[in-house]
């Protein structure tokens, strides 16, 4: 049998085990000994034995679930309300006021969940009811929320991008530090856009009570959130000077989180069983598709697809502004289907080979691989972002989804910068590595 016809054999059974509704990570091991079982004479059972164990037992691994529990652990603190109290006197001068709340909130927040869904739950929990009840315009309030939480795949520590660097052998501390400029970007066409439609729109933009607040009263609302920015800035700070590897920063993030929490009074045994349930069970979940990932990668290796895919990509000639085009359509369209980390894990081992041949640095691929799921999160008919915020408010799904246009618009936006300008991404790795 050709390679043409192995590949698309198999993604014939990959897309009928996923749609059938079995775990992600049992579709990839069966994809994979499939594979083996019918197009190789390797011995399936050491394969399988050895890879499983291999991807389940790096290092780069360790620093996954305690990021995850640091999440957790803030998660269940006075996190976001403290955001909200916090951060709301300090934009009443700014075009837009408290609009300005999602997507700061949202940013902060993100460098501790690392998941867009978490990010726009717990935020939208805290911001909707108050923006409502203030009376700013419905569309805004929902496109904030829905571009901003996207952000929580890209600001470091993410969890996706400990996932691609495991699944990619890439280095975790460099993808952190190369998604720091690209989240500030994001976080900045944001508020631009912000400002620009509230100058557009100056009567659609309430008066705020809290225009009026002195210096010394903002200060002394925002001492509950100081100490999370700080945490947050000390583990990437750590991290980026070359003090802590990732792991050890996250362990430290995760006694700190700990500290904060019970300084807060929101962490009894309830509260500290479920975070480390919640981060026991994601963790689970993620390691399990990556070792998922794995076999299918070495079984690919085995049938010779991405040799084949590679090659077939050469023969072609396409530029690689063309193969990114491509591929970001592609990935757009799956991620509307699969969450991110599925997304990731799934393509790497047919993608990379590509990418490779093209000669497209696999550091940056991570970061353009990241914003494009991000873009896939408020995507319709089922980016997860958009039925999160369709629980939260009850809206018709095609409202959030239109609300969130721009918002996908300046995501396609910042894709193009970095495509342009690949220096936006790579230059404090660069720095890093000096």
């Amino acid at each position: 049998m050709s390679e043409v016809s192995m590949t698309i054999l198999l993604l014939l059974v990959l897309f009928a085990l996923l749609g059938s509704g079995i775990w992600v990570a049992f579709s990839l091991l069966a994809v994979g000994m499939t594979g083996m079982f019918l197009f190789t004479e390797a011995p399936l059972g050491d394969v399988l034995a050895t890879t499983v164990w291999g991807a389940s037992n790096g290092w780069a691994l360790a620093a996954l679930p305690l990021f995850i529990w640091m999440g957790e652990i803030l998660f269940r603190s006075r996190l976001s309300e403290d955001m909200f109290t916090a951060l709301s006197p300090w934009l009443t001068k700014l075009p837009g006021r408290l609009l300005h709340v999602n997507i700061l909130g949202c940013g902060i927040f993100a460098a501790v969940s690392g998941s867009s869904a978490a990010t726009a739950a717990t935020i939208g929990k805290m911001s909707i009811p108050e923006l409502s009840k203030r009376g700013y315009p419905e569309k805004m309030m929902i496109g904030t929320l829905a571009g901003s939480a996207t952000l929580g795949l890209l600001i470091p520590p993410s969890i996706i991008l400990i996932v691609y660097g495991v699944a990619t052998e890439q280095s975790i501390a460099r993808l952190f530090i190369a998604g720091l400029l690209p989240g500030i970007l994001l976080v900045s066409l944001f508020i631009g856009y912000v400002v620009i439609w509230s100058l557009l729109n100056k009567d659609a933009i309430p008066r705020d009570s809290d225009e009026q607040i002195s210096f010394k009263e903002k200060i002394h609302r925002s001492r509950g959130l100081i100490p999370v920015v700080l945490l947050i800035g000390g583990v990437i700070g750590s991290i980026y000077s070359g003090i802590a590897s990732p792991t050890d920063a996250a362990a430290v993030g995760v006694v700190l989180a700990l500290v904060l929490s019970w300084h807060g009074d929101s962490l009894n045994r309830e509260t500290f069983v479920d975070g480390l349930l919640g981060a026991t069970k994601t963790s689970c979940m993620i390691a399990f598709i990556l070792a998922g990932a794995a076999f299918l990668t070495v079984a690919m290796g085995f049938t010779g697809i991405p040799k084949m895919l590679a090659g077939w990509i050469s023969t072609m000639d396409l530029s690689p502004y063309a193969l990114l085009g491509a591929l970001t359509i592609f990935f757009i369209v799956l991620g509307c289907f699969l969450d991110g980390i599925s997304v990731v894990v799934l393509t790497t081992s047919v993608i990379m080979p590509m990418v490779e041949q093209a000669g497209i640095d696999p550091l940056w691929f991570g970061i353009f691989v990241v914003i494009v799921v991000e873009m896939s999160q408020i995507t319709p008919p089922v980016g997860f972002n958009l039925f999160v915020i369709q629980g939260l408010t009850g809206m018709n799904i095609l409202r959030v989804a239109y609300a969130a246009i721009p918002f996908f618009l300046l995501l396609l936006l910042a894709l193009a910068i970095i495509v342009v300008v690949p220096e936006v991404v790579t230059i404090l790795p660069e720095f890093m590595a000096g």
